[in-house]
C-alpha cells in the first residue's frame, strides 16, 4: 500500500500546529526520552508530583457495601449425587419440565419462574430446564458498553434465594442440546408426600 501525498491544504494546517506547540518543560522531556540500556543499574526515575486532589497514587477507599452478584453457575462441588449430577452435565437425563423466559422482562420473569419451580416440585419433578436466552447481541457501533444477559445473570441468583432455595438442590448450565449457555438446568430435593 502506497502512501498518498499530503495536499497543500493540509501541509499548511500542520505548519500552522506545529508552530502553535511549545516545548515541554525539562522534567517532562526526561521522562519522555527511551533509557538506554547499560549493564550498570538504571538509574531510578524522578517522581513528579501529580494533583493529589484527583488521588493519583493514593490507594483506593476499601467497599463498604456487600457485593450481590451471584457465584459462577457451574459449581466445582455439586451438592447432588456425583453420578447423577455427571449425567445431568453430558445431557444424558431428560428434564421433566421446561419454562421459556424469553422476551419477560425481570418483572414478569421471576414470579412465572417462582410458580414454575414450586408447581414442579409440588409434582415431585427432579429436574426441570429454565431456558433464559443468552441476552441480546452486542452492538459493535453503541458507544456505551452493556451487560449482556440480564436473565441469565439473574435467574441463578433467584434459584438460591427464599423461598426457591429451600426446594433447589443444585443449579448447573444446561448441555448443549438442551441449550447451552442460555438455560440452566434445576435439580429439585425430593419432597416427602403424605
Amino acid at each position: 500500500m502506497s502512501r498518498r501525498r499530503l495536499r497543500p491544504e493540509e501541509k499548511e494546517l500542520w505548519q500552522k500546529v506545529a508552530h502553535s506547540t511549545k516545548p515541554l518543560p525539562q522534567a517532562l522531556r526526561r521522562a519522555a526520552e527511551p533509557q538506554k540500556p547499560s549493564v550498570r543499574r538504571a538509574p531510578e526515575p524522578e517522581v513528579m508530583d501529580l494533583p493529589k486532589a484527583f488521588g493519583i497514587g493514593t490507594k483506593p477507599p476499601k467497599a463498604k457495601t456487600r457485593i450481590t452478584t451471584p457465584e459462577p453457575t457451574s459449581s466445582v462441588k455439586p451438592v447432588m449425587d456425583t453420578k447423577t449430577f455427571g449425567k445431568m452435565k453430558r445431557g444424558k437425563l431428560v428434564p421433566e419440565a421446561r419454562i421459556d423466559l424469553h422476551g419477560m422482562t425481570l418483572d414478569q420473569a421471576h414470579p412465572a419462574l417462582t410458580k414454575f419451580i414450586l408447581t414442579a416440585c409440588a409434582r415431585g419433578f427432579r429436574l426441570v430446564l429454565v431456558i433464559t436466552g443468552k441476552g441480546e447481541r452486542d452492538d459493535p457501533h453503541d458507544p456505551m458498553p452493556r451487560q449482556r444477559g440480564v436473565l441469565k445473570r439473574q435467574v441463578p441468583m433467584w434459584l438460591r434465594m427464599a423461598p426457591l432455595g429451600t426446594v433447589v438442590m443444585d443449579v448447573t448450565e444446561a448441555h448443549i442440546r438442551h441449550g447451552g449457555g442460555g438455560a440452566f438446568y434445576v435439580y429439585l430435593r425430593r419432597t416427602s408426600r403424605s
